[in-house]
């Protein structure tokens, strides 16, 4: 694959891929408001009309969730963008537990990097994680006029101790840190005080109560989900304003076995957002 520069010092073109529509991949760098540079991949179609995809927790740009959901809205003709958040993938920054705020920041220099320009942002999709990184940024800025969470969590002081351990906060306390580690005693990441309490302080209620009314959401989760729990999905649905709800039958927390499935919904409601503005 031979890299050649294109006319912008932040974006080299990558690939050309000969398909209908012609699809023109570019690598993308925008700096956050930190001075990271974040690393992203946009796959345009020409279409104005641009849809950004953000990772989940430990994941990046090139989870096939992200890969295969900018692939099907490609095909239908819709632009996308999927990035790393600081820390992750190929982005500038150290990884840290937590970082709800700071992502939703990430997202905002995405998004400002691409205002004002010939695309026009339609809906920015986050999954695991990063739906409440979209869920946070709708609610701190109303620039968007829709959003899809992709089985995020609704509860963030849930989940914490399923996954570490109900002696958690003593190690933490004691030592100042957690460090997790793989099967083989390998450290994954660590976890500090300031993180935790980062997450924990992290209101998703309070936020979804401050989602305008005419932004529309759409929550998708599966049914078997064993990661986050299909019900913080319901609890969603209750309180954002503007909001729909679909849940995957029979679809993990990766919709392992039902990415054509995720892709048809995220499809639809896409489409039927852009009928509605155009």
């Amino acid at each position: 694959m031979t890299l050649q520069s294109s006319s912008s010092p932040n974006t080299e073109i990558i690939q050309q891929q000969q398909q209908h529509p012609v699809v023109e991949l570019e690598r993308v760098i925008v700096e956050n408001k930190y001075g990271e540079k974040l690393v992203g991949v946009l796959h345009d179609t020409g279409s104005p009309e641009l849809v950004i995809l953000c990772h989940g927790f430990r994941s990046s740009k090139d989870n096939n969730t992200m890969k295969n959901l900018a692939a099907s809205l490609t095909k239908e003709g819709i632009t996308a963008f999927r990035f790393d958040f600081a820390g992750n993938g190929e982005s500038e920054g150290s990884f840290q537990y937590g970082n709800y705020v700071r992502e939703a920041d990430d997202l905002r220099s995405v998004v400002e990097y691409f205002s004002g320009g010939k695309h026009a942002l339609i809906t920015i999709l986050g999954h695991s994680k990063g739906g409440n990184v979209v869920l946070l940024y709708a609610s701190r800025y109303h620039d968007v006029p829709t959003v899809i969470n992709v089985s995020g969590r609704y509860n963030l002081k849930k989940g914490i101790e399923e996954r570490f351990g109900k002696d958690f906060m003593l190690s933490l306390k004691r030592d100042g840190f957690l460090d997790v580690t793989s099967k083989k005693g390998e450290v994954q990441y660590r976890i500090t005080e300031e993180s935790l309490m980062e997450r924990l302080g992290t209101d998703m209620h309070a936020a979804c109560l401050s989602i305008e009314k005419s932004c529309r959401v759409f929550t998708i989760h599966g049914s078997l989900d064993e990661v986050i729990p299909v019900e913080d999905a319901f609890e969603f649905a209750k309180i954002v304003p503007n909001h729909k709800l679909q849940i995957v039958e029979g679809a993990d927390h990766r919709y392992s076995t039902h990415q054509p499935e995720l892709a048809e919904v995220v499809l639809n409601f896409v489409k039927g957002s852009l009928q509605q503005f155009n």
